[in-house]
């Protein structure tokens, strides 16, 4: 059982780490935070389809990467964990109730697109803007990003689940 837990928070930190240098190259071009956000670590999140064990790495890893890149600070570590743990926790809870992969990552990507309305609020209160049409726009352009990525990055996992076998990794 202690080695069980032991493996599980190395994978976890493993994960976290590379959600960090997965969003530092996008974040050079300014692209891993703000309205239009293209971090190719939230592929990343597709790892909770194979196992809710993967939470705490990838949310770990969001926390990190926005505690020492972000320019809002502790304001994005609490909106972007808050948005990765809840989004997570929807996909860990409700995923295993789709029986094919494909179901799952899509379910994922669904997910993860919609909880970005904790982003769009974040960056609109930050900016004192009006929630209104500055809401939506942003959101829009968030959601966009955020599926885009997620879409790209579902074949990747799947594939990369054909041989490296998730579960077994992190069991």
């Amino acid at each position: 059982m202690q080695s069980s837990r032991t493996k599980t928070l190395v994978v976890s930190a493993l994960i976290a780490a590379l959600y960090v240098v997965l969003s530092v190259v996008p974040g050079v071009f300014n692209l891993a935070s703000g309205a239009i956000q293209f971090r190719v670590s939230e592929g990343l999140n597709h790892l909770v389809v194979f196992s809710r064990k993967y939470v705490l790495g990838v949310v770990i890893g969001v926390v990190i990467f926005n505690a020492l890149f972000s320019s809002m600070g502790w304001i994005d570590v609490v909106f972007g964990g808050g948005q990765s743990l809840l989004g997570l926790l929807l996909v860990a809870w409700l995923a295993p109730r789709f029986k094919a992969l494909w179901q799952r990552l899509l379910f994922n990507i669904v997910v993860m697109t919609v909880t970005m309305a904790l982003i769009a609020v974040e960056i609109v209160w930050t900016s004192h803007l009006a929630m209104g049409a500055a809401f939506w726009g942003i959101y829009a352009s968030l959601m966009l990003s955020e599926a885009l990525i997620m879409t790209i990055t579902a074949p990747i996992m799947a594939g990369l689940d054909r041989a490296l076998h998730f579960q077994r990794l992190i069991q």
